[in-house]
């Protein structure tokens, strides 16, 4: 039966960790996509940090875009994260909000058309102030449309809060949080 699990949240908020807790809980073996593209050395040190803490029970792949091309029927997957899979569609086709915001909603529906559970991660990025910068505020808005989307659709949002998580929609799917 598929199932769609959405953590959202500020940044250090125990988004990651908490959704590879659920990840482990529902499955001895689950499947971790790393949405990212790595930029700078700060950001590669970051995602070595996020390999070290996962073990080898873990399949990682990494995939920045046409997550649809991944066959997870029957599997828990971890994607991490929305806001990354987001930033590269954005950027990809130059910051065009609506061509971006389609083709990753579209690869969200095909990818999840799949019978799995897909344990979402995102970014409450527009919680904080308006930005100054056009161009930042343009993708806030595209990430503030496709989170809406995903939580429409999601079994079960979480709002992570200072490392807590509280369910906004949904049950829980774990026994212990």
């Amino acid at each position: 039966m598929k199932k769609i699990i959405l953590i959202t949240g500020g940044q250090r908020s125990g988004k990651s960790q908490f959704a590879e807790k659920i990840a482990l809980e529902l499955s001895e073996h689950p499947i971790y996509i790393a949405t990212s593209r790595i930029w700078d050395d700060e950001f590669k040190e970051r995602v070595r940090k996020h390999k070290e803490r996962r073990g080898p029970e873990w399949t990682n792949i990494e995939k920045d875009m046409n997550l649809h091309e991944v066959k997870v029927e029957g599997r828990v997957i971890l994607i991490d994260c929305i806001t990354l899979w987001g930033t590269n569609y954005f950027f990809d086709m130059d910051s065009d909000v609506d061509q971006a915001l389609t083709a990753l909603k579209t690869d969200f529906s095909q990818f999840t058309n799949q019978e799995a559970t897909f344990i979402f991660v995102t970014n409450e990025i527009g919680s904080g102030g308006v930005s100054e910068n056009k161009l930042q505020r343009l993708f806030t808005d595209m990430q503030g449309w496709m989170n809406q989307y995903v939580a429409s659709i999601a079994d079960t949002v979480y709002l992570m809060v200072s490392g807590i998580p509280v369910v906004i929609k949904g049950e829980s799917p774990i026994r212990k949080l």
